[in-house]
């Protein structure tokens, strides 16, 4: 049995000191520091990541080059505010994101510091471009903390409770889940119920000429990673373009090469009208950016969206790092390669231990339903199993009570990924005979 006591010190002394609202437990992991794949907890005991920070890590942990670039820049310049001057390098990296971005047309960038306030300035955007005031959002959709972001959302009730009212103009539809479709369709004969329900709106209560957008994930990440047709996103997409409604694609947690491209959406087909990037884009450095026409950037005028420390020369040379790292060291194939690779090693596991369900994903974002012995949602198993693979030294979490998140940093190896594997599966067949004991369901409560 591994020695966790200084870990255990620091969840306790986290517990007298940190809001417990700013973290759902999974277990008792205290990180220390860690390279690539791999990390190393307050008690030197190490664990192969298959979790990324929360996709925020598509370079791994410490990347050289990424540690090289902000110790550099830190000697020069740690930060001077761009919400008042210039600085070259937050020109230089939105250029390049423009470069990377889906889409021809003139483009411009704004920042921020982290995902949520990058869905908050998506929606003040699209409202100042348009002149509408209404936002189509999805149910099951997790765009954040801030109040914009959490108005947009629909995951959580601990997220809402006791704190509204939200922000108004928000109308949440159904998410084209197909595994889980309400209208008992299945995708080669599927008629589009879920986009159906947006045209009624249309017709009976949401004016479509006062719908500014549609903030969109293309990957239904926290309801566990649900992808949707293609063709119901270029429907969608189509709607919007018909009533003149923007298009608002959340990467925060997709993007950066995580699902085999820059930017998921490009899975569809589609240019987005505003991209919302973060997470990754600086290796887990506070950093957020839209990328958006030209047109729209231009119709919010200043101070509308500046932050006092968004685009700092260190986050800033972080992000152009990052995305050199993943163009020089081919990371968006890797994602493609390695993740299927996972998926190909989870159907292995399927064929001896029939608790894996569905597998689901694109690139190295995979969702692994664990079922019971009827097909329906196993919702102890992925808090228990996740607990045993972090006591057999594998970071992993789960969603939506029974999906196992698998989202490992870009860099991780072929050997990191066959233990990862092997873990998982002593996990199951750990749980399937019941050692697992039901006391760690007291800490392991998840998202």
């Amino acid at each position: 049995m591994k020695s966790i006591k200084k870990s255990l010190d620091i969840v306790y002394r986290d517990a007298n000191s940190v809001a417990a609202a700013s973290r759902p437990q999974y277990y008792p992991f205290a990180v220390h520091s860690g390279i690539g794949a791999v990390l190393n907890d307050a008690d030197g005991n190490s664990y192969i990541d298959f979790s990324a920070g929360s996709a925020s890590l598509n370079t791994g942990t410490c990347h050289p080059r990424v540690v090289e670039a902000i110790k550099k820049q830190a000697e020069s310049l740690i930060s001077y505010t761009t919400a008042c001057m210039y600085e070259e390098s937050s020109v230089e990296l939105a250029e390049k994101l423009i470069e990377i971005s889906p889409g021809a047309f003139k483009k411009k960038v704004a920042y921020g510091l982290s995902g949520s306030d990058s869905i908050d300035g998506a929606i003040k955007f699209a409202r100042k471009y348009t002149g509408r005031s209404k936002i189509i959002t999805f149910q099951t959709a997790y765009h954040g903390s801030t109040y914009g972001a959490l108005s947009a959302s629909a995951i959580s009730l601990n997220m809402r409770k006791g704190i509204g009212p939200m922000l108004p103009g928000f109308y949440h539809f159904s998410y084209p889940q197909c595994s889980s479709c309400a209208w008992k369709q299945i995708p080669s004969s599927c008629s589009l119920s879920c986009l159906e329900e947006i045209k009624t709106a249309f017709s009976l209560y949401l004016p479509p000429e006062e719908t500014a957008a549609v903030i969109f994930e293309p990957i239904g990440g926290d309801i566990g990673v649900a992808v949707p047709p293609k063709r119901y996103v270029q429907a969608l997409h189509s709607l919007c373009k018909e009533h003149g409604i923007l298009f608002i694609s959340d990467e925060v947690q997709q993007g950066m090469g995580r699902t085999g491209k820059w930017f998921a959406i490009e899975h569809f087909d589609i240019e987005p009208d505003i991209l919302a990037i973060s997470k990754a884009l600086a290796s887990g450095m506070p950093l957020s950016a839209l990328v958006m026409k030209g047109e729209i950037a231009d119709s919010l005028k200043a101070p509308g969206h500046c932050f006092t420390l968004a685009a700092n020369p260190i986050c800033c040379q972080a992000a152009l790092t990052t995305i050199a790292v993943i163009e020089d060291e081919r990371l968006i194939e890797q994602s493609v390669i390695l993740g299927e690779k996972i998926k190909d090693g989870l159907s292995a596991i399927r064929n001896v231990n029939p608790m894996l369900g569905e597998t689901r994903g694109l690139g190295l974002t995979i969702g692994q339903d664990m079922v019971k012995a009827d097909g329906k949602p196993d919702i102890n198993a992925c808090a228990k199993i996740c607990y045993r693979c972090w006591e057999k030294g594998l970071i992993l979490t789960f969603l939506h009570g029974n999906v196992l998140r698998i989202q490992p940093p870009l860099v991780i190896g072929r050997k990191e990924i066959d233990k990862g594997l092997e873990i998982i599966e002593d996990a199951l067949e750990d749980y399937k005979n019941g050692t697992i004991p039901d006391s760690v369901l007291s800490f392991a409560k998840g998202w």
